[in-house]
């Protein structure tokens, strides 16, 4: 366990879940955390009383989920490989349903997220090198029409399912691979722009893994190479302009491989968090240094639960850090 080396403290950290599964999609609402993992798993811990917690299988296959998205009554997994498979799930009770599936060869969901409670986005693999969105819209599911087309060896990860980030504004989508670039949509043109960045790419392992937006202008957006952990050249990047332009942070300064980070609530985009599978790190310079502050590892994803909580998950378990300010 680390120590914060500046400001903070890292006042307790509690192991709230184990189990033989692999969580890399995580949703925080009712005092509760959400997840989705392998084996078709899918339940909920309540965080102030831990013995609270529940977990079913959403299907008799052993379905491998990596996303995990919301609106105000219910949660949505869809599945990685084909056919996908979407699920919605009743926060209340634990019914769940199918509501569409994808049966084309190539689909493999990386993220799931949505913009408001009557609209979400899920991003996929592709098999005709365009880009593929599902929509979303006032109940009903529909491939998200655009004329973006990927560069060879331009895909993405689903390492955590955070590189979808959104605003009333825009929506942003981070490629990584042999091309590493941010796609975004204007919500009132639905028009794509698509933007080049100077971070690491050009092997399959290499690119953007996550994203965060604080607002329209400022966000922040981490990877590197999963085949080359340690290796922390041009892997993490802020943008002022909504994504248009990145200037590179912390290269050569950092922790490394990283697939998930979180600005956090109230920071105004100073603060943030992030993890790797070797490391917890954090910023308190809108991005510019990083300090690792945890040796844990096997965590892919990680959420703010409040301004002094994050939760953890990964490699068979969930945990809980409570930082001290």
């Amino acid at each position: 366990m680390g120590i914060f080396t500046f400001s903070q403290q890292i006042e307790s950290f509690e192991t709230i879940l184990n189990d033989k599964i692999s969580i890399r999609a995580l949703e925080v609402d009712g005092g509760k955390v959400w997840y989705s993992g392998t084996d078709s798993k899918f339940g909920f811990v309540d965080l102030k009383n831990i013995k609270n917690q529940k977990q079913i299988r959403l299907s008799e296959k052993k379905l491998q989920f990596r996303t995990l998205a919301q609106d105000k009554d219910s949660l949505y997994a869809v599945n990685i490989e084909s056919p996908a498979y979407f699920f919605k799930i009743d926060k209340k009770n634990l019914k769940y349903r199918l509501v569409f599936t994808d049966m084309s060869k190539a689909a493999f969901y990386d993220a799931f997220h949505f913009v408001n409670q009557k609209q979400a986005f899920a991003f996929s693999d592709t098999d005709d090198n365009r880009l593929k969105l599902i929509i979303y819209k006032n109940g009903e599911w529909s491939f998200f029409e655009n004329k973006v087309k990927l560069n060879s060896g331009e895909a993405a990860f689903a390492a955590s399912n955070t590189n979808i980030a959104s605003t009333k504004k825009y929506l942003w989508v981070a490629t990584g691979g042999k091309s590493s670039r941010i796609l975004r949509l204007n919500f009132k043109t639905e028009e794509i722009e698509v933007f080049n960045t100077p971070f690491i790419q050009g092997e399959s392992s290499q690119g953007m893994y996550s994203i965060d937006f604080y607002d329209d202008n400022f966000g922040v957006a981490v990877g590197g190479d999963y085949t080359k952990q340690d290796a922390n050249i041009n892997n993490i990047a802020t943008t002022n302009d909504g994504g248009e332009s990145w200037q590179i942070q912390a290269s050569g300064q950092n922790a490394g491989y990283t697939t998930c980070v979180k600005i956090k609530p109230g920071s105004m985009g100073k603060e943030m968090i992030s993890v790797g599978d070797q490391h917890i790190s954090y910023s308190s310079d809108f991005g510019k240094t990083w300090k690792k502050i945890s040796d844990e590892k096997g965590f892919f994803v990680c959420s703010w639960v409040n301004g002094n909580t994050v939760v953890f998950a990964g490699k068979d378990r969930i945990s809980v850090m409570k930082l001290k300010f």
